[in-house]
């Protein structure tokens, strides 16, 4: 096998989202491996946190204010990125957030929030560059999904409701573009050590760790957290040419934890 297939020399990527945690890891992936690389997010200080982050990487990345919630922003990142960059080869669908409220206690405008954020973004995204993909006759897209994507959990009812449709959007994305030569595939963290999940892993007053870390851990045969790290690899492989023939799959990173029922009690 020529290894070369797993080069990304001279693609461009952009990936949404990407100033630092999951975002930031796989763009840096993506240029160790060759690619240049735009990125987006919400401020100018976050604009210039990211930039400087890449900088000091030794990446020069182009960075853009842009609400991927806006088409009309979108469609003006995705121009200049064609006109400064050429045209876009990769795209990482990675801006998200998420909301950890009981549902009955979730406002409606709460949910459409994570809704328009988590699914309706990469929508918008990919439309935008779906057609440069076409008349260079390659392209690839990943999404970001979730283990909520495949399951259920408390107060998140909005965040696995918008994970859930982006992996049928994403596979419907290689239903309808497949035959131009555009794969669509998405990568489904587990729990990933971020600043987002920080919360989450914060130590008791007492010493010990927090519950839902505690349970992360016991659910994981890992035994651990995942880092934004472990998401390199998969991340360059889906969108190198070694995945060509992959097509409307979510990877899931997860530690094994969608394999894994659980220890018994007692």
């Amino acid at each position: 096998m020529d290894m070369k297939a797993f080069r990304l020399d001279g693609k461009v990527a952009l990936v949404t989202g990407a100033v630092y945690g999951i975002g930031f890891a796989i763009a840096e992936a993506y240029a160790e491996a060759g690619a240049k690389i735009a990125f987006n997010c919400r401020s100018e200080e976050a604009r210039q946190k990211g930039l400087a982050a890449y900088k000091e990487k030794g990446i020069d990345a182009l960075g853009y204010v842009a609400d991927v919630t806006k088409e009309d922003e979108v469609k003006a990142m995705v121009a200049d990125i064609e006109e400064k960059l050429g045209g876009i080869d990769i795209l990482v669908n990675n801006a998200g957030i998420i909301k950890r409220i009981p549902m009955t206690d979730m406002s409606v405008e709460e949910f459409r929030q994570v809704v328009d954020i988590d699914l309706n973004a990469p929508f918008i995204v990919s439309k935008a560059v779906i057609p440069g993909m076409i008349k260079k006759g390659h392209g690839k897209i990943i999404n970001i999904c979730s283990m909520m994507s495949e399951l259920g959990r408390e107060t998140v009812s909005a965040y696995a409701a918008a994970k859930g449709g982006l992996k049928m959007l994403t596979r419907n994305i290689c239903s309808e573009y497949g035959e131009y030569n555009i794969q669509c595939n998405g990568i489904g963290p587990g729990y990933i050590a971020t600043p987002q999940t920080a919360p989450l892993r914060e130590i008791q007053p007492d010493g010990s760790r927090h519950p839902f870390d505690q349970f992360i851990i016991a659910k994981t045969p890992a035994a651990r957290w995942g880092t934004p790290e472990d998401l390199q690899g998969p991340a360059v492989f889906l969108a190198s040419d070694a995945s060509n023939f992959v097509n409307g799959h979510i990877l899931y990173v997860d530690g094994g934890i969608l394999a894994y029922i659980g220890k018994q009690p007692g």
